[in-house]
């Protein structure tokens, strides 16, 4: 029929009307064959695969964590007592010290010579008395024959006495001078790390005012941290030694210290500078990791919360309607596919999310490929650290034809 139109004269207006008709039957065929290779292709394509974490409830700690500082359970600043020349320093700066052992010496020889001097005026004061006794005790024998008169007698006696005062003053001068003897080697009143020398040997230094170095006791050790309003209203309130069940201690990769600590101090009011309850810890510290100064992290815990369920940060994403994760379940046809879970969270336990609501137990959390997934897209889900399986779809079947 087309091979006869083609042999007949057309007028312009039936070759127009011909033309049409030729561009719209060659278009619907290619719509209808470019419609058939999507439909093949969609087909094809294979699904999604993703890892996915199977839920089940656990019991999560009501806890909260912060950064903290130690310091020194006790920390004293070593002064000298009497003022000299520093002859020696007798310890390491940054080494253990016990308590009683010697630090510093200055120099003795004055302190030594002020003893001796007391001694020698302790001996005067011992034969004064002596001399006074003997002579109170031959007047008291001529009073008793009248030979002297009765006021000779009594001022023999004042004497006397004022020769056992002066005894006891010369003593109390020679236990001074064995005191500041003493001082002149420096000790530590504690056990602990000593810190840097302030002065170098040979220094000239002055009772109880120059500081030669510090000590402080690192076993055990305080960690000083504090927590906001929101902090603290995660934790049920304002704490105290009552209501705080543990203080753990967190290494630099997260995970808890051996070491538990117990609360030693609660401040009774909220800093209003800061809006904080200042909080303090003690920790035993044997094995001296730790140092006062140092920035550590700690969680404090109140109390345990069951039926919570835990999930990677990775699978957790925000929007503007909340806090999501995808999940694996089955469409009408069976089909493994993704959807949306909005979720309420509880804050972070180490690299997981705490799930209060939103999930169930059983249900899959989708934990990879999470910018390729899609609501409804369909999904091949795998266990964590599996390998997925090989799935080529459609492509044994055979083609359509057109």
């Amino acid at each position: 029929m087309l091979a006869k139109l083609l042999t007949q004269p057309l007028s312009i207006s039936r070759s127009l009307q011909f033309i049409m008709l030729v561009l719209i039957v060659s278009s619907a065929m290619s719509g209808c064959t470019k419609n058939e290779s999507a439909s093949q292709a969609s087909d094809s394509r294979p699904p999604m695969p993703v890892g996915v974490l199977t839920l089940a409830a656990v019991r999560v700690p009501i806890s909260a964590e912060a950064v903290a500082q130690t310091e020194g359970a006790k920390e004293v600043e070593i002064r000298p007592r009497v003022g000299g020349i520093l002859l020696k320093k007798m310890f390491e700066e940054g080494a253990p010290v016990k308590a009683g052992q010697v630090m510093f010496l200055i120099d003795p020889v004055p302190f030594q010579i002020a003893l001796a001097n007391a001694k020698a005026q302790l001996a005067q004061q011992q034969a004064r008395v002596e001399q006074t006794r003997r002579e109170a005790a031959r007047l008291e024998s001529l009073l008793a024959s009248q030979s002297i008169s009765k006021r000779e007698a009594d001022n023999a006696s004042s004497d006397h006495s004022l020769a056992v005062a002066g005894l006891a003053q010369a003593e109390a001068s020679v236990r001074e001078a064995q005191l500041n003897l003493s001082y002149t080697s420096v000790t530590s009143p504690l056990s602990g790390i000593a810190g840097r020398f302030e002065f170098s040997e040979g220094a000239l230094v002055n009772a109880n005012t120059s500081l030669l170095t510090k000590v402080s006791q690192v076993n055990p050790i305080w960690v000083r941290f504090s927590l906001s309003d929101s902090e603290l209203a995660q934790l049920g309130g304002h704490l105290s030694s009552a209501n705080v069940k543990a203080v753990t201690l967190l290494t630099s990769d997260g995970k808890e210290d051996a070491a538990q600590g117990t609360l030693n101090f609660a401040a009774s009011a909220i800093d209003p500078a800061l809006g904080t309850q200042q909080l303090r810890a003690t920790f035993e510290n044997a094995n001296k990791q730790l140092l006062p100064g140092q920035f550590v992290r700690v969680r404090v815990t109140t109390g345990y919360q069951d039926g919570v369920f835990m999930v990677p940060q990775t699978a957790v994403m925000t929007n503007d309607q909340g806090k999501f994760v995808y999940v694996a379940e089955k469409d009408k046809s069976g089909k493994a596919v993704a959807a949306m879970r909005f979720i309420q969270e509880g804050g972070w336990q180490g690299t997981n999310w705490v799930v209060l609501s939103g999930l169930k137990t059983g249900e899959q959390v989708i934990v990879d490929n999470l910018l390729k997934v899609q609501p409804g897209a369909e999904i091949q889900p795998h266990a964590i650290g599996a390998v997925p399986e090989v799935n080529h779809g459609n492509q044994n079947h055979p083609a359509k034809k057109g």
